[in-house]
């Protein structure tokens, strides 16, 4: 009998730790790892693998960019063991409340010199997420692939001490993410400063790793340019005669049209910053670069 009750107030005990806020997770033997937009979940999983529980709270249908949590999913950052954040004012949200700073990793840390800051001060709108601006720091960070091995680095150290296969994980994530940069350097080459347009002002770094002629509108893919959209462009094209667009996702059939009556062809190069409906990050970037590899071969 005592050695039932002994097992019976020792079950009480183990029901009332797990319980604990931000112990949860430790007690079910992974460390909980919270991210900032999928870039950071794709890496943090392909390089902890097993060893953590990796969380990304944002909703599927809102630009991480610019999502504004709930209490509920702050309460989930500041209990994690880690928090990985993108950096580059990328969580406008993190900047109004508290996060416990030790735990705290600004992947894109090691590169801040080499941000690019944007003057415009236009807003739109877009989703659920409301009117936003474009301006300040530029976030899509790891659409330069160089930029993104140096987040992932920043990502294999922080995981280190939850997994013993985190460091040979990056080394494997390193060498995709070269080859796409390779591939997309390549490319650069090829469209040797020839003008291009993009649907929406977030390829900053892309344009600048791979020396690309680019300039952006403020438009989305499922919306079709109004009259006044065109007319927008068609003096951007005045004086910057591109002849191929960058869509953030598939465009409407009828946006489609209506650039090739202008004589510009869509393509889409897909930044990837939410979880896509299919594939994954790899996946997604390596379309994106076939794509750019078919519009100039």
């Amino acid at each position: 009998m005592k050695k039932i009750a002994l097992l019976s107030l020792l079950l009480l005990a183990a029901c009332g730790r797990e319980s604990t806020p931000g112990t949860a997770s430790k007690f079910n033997g992974k460390p909980q790892v919270l991210v900032a937009n999928y870039p950071l979940k794709y890496f943090a999983e392909r390089i902890g693998g097993s060893a953590v529980e990796v969380l990304f709270p944002a909703p599927g249908d809102e630009d991480p960019a610019f999502w504004q949590p709930d209490d509920a999913a702050i309460t989930k950052f500041q209990n994690a063991d880690v928090m990985l954040m993108n950096g580059a004012t990328y969580s406008k949200w993190a900047e109004k409340v508290t996060l416990p700073q030790s735990k705290l990793v600004d992947t894109s840390a090691s590169f801040k010199a080499q941000y690019i800051e944007i003057k415009s001060e236009t807003t739109h709108s877009h989703g659920p997420g409301g009117e936003h601006s474009h301006s300040g720091t530029a976030f899509t960070t790891w659409v330069d692939l160089n930029q993104a091995i140096q987040q992932a680095e920043a990502v294999k150290n922080a995981l280190s001490k939850f997994s013993p296969d985190a460091a040979a994980n990056f080394e494997k994530l390193k060498a995709d993410l070269g080859a796409l940069d390779a591939r997309l350097i390549a490319v650069g080459k090829r469209i040797a400063n020839a003008p291009l347009v993009a649907s929406h002002p977030v390829y900053h770094y892309l344009a600048r790793r791979y020396a690309l002629n680019l300039q952006a509108v403020l438009w989305e893919p499922e919306t079709v340019p109004d009259d006044k959209a065109m007319e927008e462009l068609k003096a951007i094209l005045a004086k910057h005669p591109a002849k191929w667009m960058l869509w953030e996702g598939d465009p409407a059939k009828e946006s489609v049209a209506k650039l090739d009556t202008i004589g510009v062809k869509s393509l889409v190069f897909d930044p990837c910053g939410n979880v896509p409906e299919s594939g994954d990050f790899l996946s997604v970037m390596t379309a994106n670069v076939e794509a750019l590899e078919k519009a100039f071969p």
